[in-house]
């Protein structure tokens, strides 16, 4: 079935013509830190039928967002990744996700959670909280743990300015959300959700006893809370 149209020369309606179909911003926010294989994008987009997801990787795939590749041996499994310009999304999805951090209001009985979701609203606030200082920053909840470079346009240029990568992330400023790659994090913030929908909506900050870590970006996060 041909996709609907607005039918209208106008950037926002093009952008929503390929991005406002029910999923396809959220494959997007899954697929932020690096490629996934198809059971853990369905795993994490709990409503989501199988033929939906099918046919929303089919057309990001046909709109040059994402890209399927056979991951090399021993893993030999077909994983999803955004392409270039589905990177270039994330700076958009993030002020969305900091724009609707304000509606959270309570979880309700019947809301799925998983700990990464707050990795967009929170990217901007930590950033701002590290006020320049650099390095992998883990944030766990007891819903999942995601992971931050902060300084990563710093990081890049120098080759890297502590443990972990950046690749294969999504950029926003100079932060980015990157893949457990099993390197040591600079730092740990340990949050509950109701800390971490504060934090996101700026209504309160975590305690310093919520940070772990030695070094400056662990020392800077203990200050700024």
């Amino acid at each position: 079935m041909p996709r609907r149209s607005y039918a209208q020369y106008c950037a926002v309606s093009r952008a929503l013509d390929v991005l406002g179909e029910r999923w396809t911003l959220l494959v997007v926010r899954e697929l932020l830190t690096g490629p996934r294989r198809y059971t853990d994008l369905h795993a994490d987009l709990p409503g989501v039928s199988t033929d939906v997801l099918a046919s929303r990787l089919k057309e990001m795939e046909r709109d040059g967002i994402v890209e399927r590749r056979r991951l090399a041996p021993p893993g030999a499994a077909y994983v999803y990744e955004l392409t270039g310009r589905g990177r270039e999304i994330a700076p958009a999805l993030a002020a969305l996700a900091r724009w609707g951090a304000a509606a959270l209001g309570e979880r309700r009985p019947t809301d799925a959670l998983r700990g990464h979701w707050f990795a967009l609203p929170l990217m901007h606030r930590l950033e701002e909280l590290a006020g320049g200082a650099s390095g992998l920053l883990e944030v766990a909840l007891d819903e999942g743990a995601f992971r931050i470079r902060l300084g990563a346009a710093d990081n890049s240029a120098e080759g890297g300015g502590g443990s972990g990568s950046a690749g294969g992330g999504a950029v926003t400023g100079t932060a980015a959300l990157v893949p457990d790659d099993g390197a040591k994090p600079d730092a740990r913030l340990l949050l509950d959700t109701a800390s971490a929908v504060a934090l996101a909506t700026g209504d309160a900050l975590p305690s310093p006893a919520a940070v772990h870590g030695e070094g400056p970006l662990a020392d800077a996060l203990r200050s700024a809370v």
